[in-house]
């Protein structure tokens, strides 16, 4: 039976995130983002795939297709948004990566070949980000700003390692619905991001994503399910003043059901009142000028483990 110090050991201290301000009289804010993974999500899985002309093609369908789509859907209603580029993908579609920086969005950084970062040393985890960071920048000249590791799987050294190279926020973690400003320790430089949560109901990989052998369970979607529970998410985050940060990915959404699903949201979005729309980059460039405490996120200690440094 364990003892009081025991509990008291294992006991959490991060504490919820508060609601925040928003800007100009707003009361919520959201954001529509795209993973432009391709072909890096299944290459990560199994380099193996990159034989088979079939899944490949389903993924290029993203840069190809998709991003062109999407745009056109951004445009027409002057909304900017946040596309999570790999690296690998910057290498292989330079000019769809121009395209979303030349229609006035925000680029930022997924990984290098949407690696799996669960457990990667701290050493590996650095060389993936300098090698996206490179990617990115000699295809459109911009450093980025903003970091979602692949599949969310954030390591705790990774931000630290993310501050290191001048990153201002990341979007990868799911224990608040208000963005927040998270304590960074063991950096050098910067000693916090900005957090700006997901979750896994607001992307659209466990609604449509399925290649035989390689991802999803077999179960597509209807589009309609997926634009009602958006919408749920949406309208519930609005009213406690939370941010609703929807992920998306240019080869799944951007096919033309899911596309005019997608926009039917959009314009649900701008019926709201007190509802502001911006990119990522915005929105954390606000929440950092809020002078937050920054907030701690600790790691867990399992029972009978000597008691340890609460994050690494």
């Amino acid at each position: 039976m364990a003892t009081e110090p025991e509990r008291n050991h294992l006991r959490s201290t991060s504490a919820p995130a508060a609601a925040v301000a928003w800007p100009d009289g707003k009361t919520s804010a959201a954001c529509l983002s795209f993973d432009v993974d391709a072909e890096s999500a299944i290459l990560s899985i199994d380099t193996r795939a990159a034989n088979r002309m079939g899944p490949m093609s389903h993924q290029a369908y993203g840069p190809l297709v998709g991003v062109p789509r999407i745009l056109e859907i951004l445009e027409r209603h002057r909304i900017r948004s946040t596309f999570f580029v790999p690296g690998y993908t910057a290498d292989r579609y330079p000019d769809t990566v121009r395209a979303i920086r030349d229609g006035g969005h925000e680029i930022a950084h997924h990984g290098y070949l949407h690696e799996d970062t669960t457990n990667l040393s701290r050493d590996a985890e650095a060389s993936m980000l300098d090698r996206g960071l490179e990617a990115i920048l000699s295809a459109t000249g911009i450093t980025p700003v903003g970091y979602r590791a692949p599949m969310w799987e954030i390591n705790y050294h990774t931000p630290a390692l993310l501050t290191e190279r001048g990153f201002q926020y990341d979007s990868s973690l799911m224990d608040s619905d208000h963005p927040y400003l998270l304590a960074v320790e063991g950096a050098v430089g910067g000693t916090t991001l900005v957090e700006i949560p997901v979750s896994w109901a607001l992307d659209d990989w466990e609604q449509y994503a399925y290649l035989p052998g390689l991802i999803g369970s077999g179960l597509i979607e209807s589009p309609s399910k997926a634009l009602e529970m958006w919408m749920l998410e949406l309208e519930a985050l609005h009213q406690i003043g939370g941010v609703f940060s929807l992920t998306c990915h240019p080869f799944l959404s951007g096919r033309p059901s899911r596309a005019s699903a997608l926009e039917q949201l959009v314009r649900r979005m701008e019926e709201i009142p007190g509802l502001w729309i911006a990119s990522l980059e915005e929105i954390a460039a606000h929440v950092r000028n809020l002078d937050l405490e920054p907030r701690r996120v600790t790691k867990p200690e399992l029972p009978g483990e000597n008691p340890g440094p609460e994050s690494d």
